[in-house]
């Protein structure tokens, strides 16, 4: 299955993110915790040269909590102020307030020297569709500031949002690049929901999801569907329709039901705390000496 991606307004909404770069300070930037790579635009790193930066590992309480300390480190060791937060219930939203004036700490300082006093931060939430922007900015903000939705794409224009005397927020729509050049981020994509599902075929992801979850997280699919994982990965979705009751007229195994049934399941951390991708750790050679270089 080929994973590409073209709604119209993506591009206007990157030349709208490129122009309000020069109003801001703080580039908040929220991934998904399960795909924390594959959730980033790399558009942003370019776009937000210069600006102090945040990352929030979203819906952290659906991914791998090991997997969320190795992510949390890795992105500290490139710079970021990090911080594990869950939009919908507001855990970790609360301690945004003291990661901002120390991701901040230097334009504060900055201002303090020029004699602005209580001069507003102001931050512009960037992610890519789905990743849950507009939730968190509802729970920080502490009120219904930006509509919100589980469709990619629902936040389609800019929006200001003062929450205190010393924070703005600048939402922005889901910026997704229009081609992936990594065909596996497309698919990582698609399994947490970033790409809208009627336009790929979910029995596929459906079997590209049953590899990697016998491979990496196993017994978590005998658990929740009482199936056999030796089995190929298609004989696991049709004992998953069997087991479920996925059926067409004539007793026929209904497989994309089957297969909307697990990814559903997987979305919703009904499979477990699962991580698609863990961190490549850099480590640094050791200095050559004289037997090694012999």
């Amino acid at each position: 299955m080929n994973y590409q991606w073209y709604p119209g307004h993506m591009t206007k909404a990157k030349r709208m993110m490129q122009e309000d770069m020069k109003l801001i300070d703080l580039v908040i930037e929220l991934v998904d915790a399960r795909v924390p790579l594959s959730s980033r635009n790399p558009d942003i790193d370019t776009l937000g040269q210069g600006k102090a930066r945040m990352i929030l590992l979203n819906k952290s309480d659906l991914s791998d909590e090991a997997a969320n300390q190795l992510w949390k480190k890795w992105f500290q060791e490139k710079g970021f102020s990090v911080l594990m937060v869950n939009s919908r219930s507001g855990d970790g939203v609360r301690q945004m307030d003291r990661l901002v004036a120390e991701a901040c700490k230097e334009k504060i300082e900055r201002d303090r020297r020029r004699g602005i006093k209580n001069r507003p931060v102001r931050a512009m939430v960037v992610g890519i569709p789905n990743v849950g922007k507009s939730t968190f900015i509802n729970t920080y903000a502490k009120k219904a500031a930006t509509k919100t939705g589980n469709r990619p794409g629902v936040t389609k224009g800019k929006q200001w949002i003062r929450l205190n005397k010393n924070m703005e927020l600048l939402d922005t729509p889901g910026i997704l690049w229009p081609k992936f050049e990594d065909q596996s981020v497309g698919m990582k994509l698609a399994m947490i929901g970033s790409i809208n599902d009627e336009i790929l075929n979910i029995e596929e992801l459906s079997l590209d999801l049953i590899r990697f979850l016998t491979a990496e997280y196993a017994g978590a699919l005998q658990e929740r569907y009482q199936c056999n994982e030796t089995l190929e990965p298609v004989e696991i979705l049709k004992e998953i329709a069997v087991n479920r009751g996925c059926l067409l007229k004539g007793q026929e195994l209904n497989y994309a039901k089957a297969a909307a049934i697990l990814l559903d399941d997987f979305r919703a951390g009904r499979l477990g705390r699962i991580t698609l991708e863990k961190p490549v750790i850099e480590t640094e050679e050791a200095p050559e000496t004289e037997e090694t270089a012999e």
